[in-house]
């Protein structure tokens, strides 16, 4: 049973299904949720700004963070380089934070290595149609990387099973309200609450689950 109180959270889907549309909602909902900034050597899109959706920092920058063991989980998506620093992760959950990660099915595995009770929650969308669609939609990228984009899908798709839940975001209201429940439900498993009121668990004899 893990010893922090707060649970990690990650988001997992291939680009375009909506994940980050859903954890911007999911925060403005719940103010408690704490979002893991990762670091990224791509190029900010349009309406992105530094320190928000990521920290955009330079490919050596990123080495120096990886070499000094900075980083919980990195992984190369689409030819740039993505991680989630590891401190600011640790003190949340310390404090008794819940910490959502969007992140990829390389880094989820990584992140399972420190944190195994970390809770996977794949995106999928409706179709590869629909995927395709939204892609073009946003208007973010050139046609070679919606190209690329979408066929990396299929192989990431693929790692859907390694997930604890699956949301089908075919409606974002939908999705969304799935979401939310599924956060619910987690800080109510029998590992958090043991956590998060250990005095009242004491005091009612209820022992530790191993």
């Amino acid at each position: 049973m893990s010893e922090r109180p707060g649970n990690v959270f990650m988001i997992v889907a291939p680009s375009g299904a909506g994940k980050s549309s859903l954890v911007k909602a999911l925060l403005d909902h719940d103010k408690s949720l704490a979002l893991s900034i990762s670091c990224t050597t791509r190029a900010p899109r349009k309406g992105e700004q530094d320190g928000r959706e990521y920290r955009f920092i330079s490919t050596e920058q990123f080495d120096a963070l990886r070499e000094s063991q900075a980083l919980l989980e990195w992984a190369e998506v689409h030819g740039n380089f993505y991680g989630t620093p590891r401190d600011l992760i640790d003190r949340a959950t310390r404090e008794g934070r819940d910490v959502l990660l969007e992140i990829d099915w390389q880094g989820a595995r990584q992140v399972r290595q420190r944190y195994p009770e970390a809770i996977g929650i794949f995106v999928l969308p409706p179709s590869i149609e629909e995927l395709e669609h939204r892609l073009k939609a946003r208007g973010q990228d050139a046609p070679q990387v919606i190209a690329r984009r979408l066929l990396a899908a299929g192989g990431e798709i693929a790692h859907a099973p390694e997930c604890e839940y699956v949301i089908i975001n075919q409606e974002f209201s939908v999705a969304l309200a799935q979401l939310a429940q599924i956060i619910s439900a987690a800080r109510l498993r029998f590992s958090s609450q043991a956590v998060r009121h250990a005095p009242l668990f004491a005091q009612l004899g209820i022992p530790a689950a191993h």
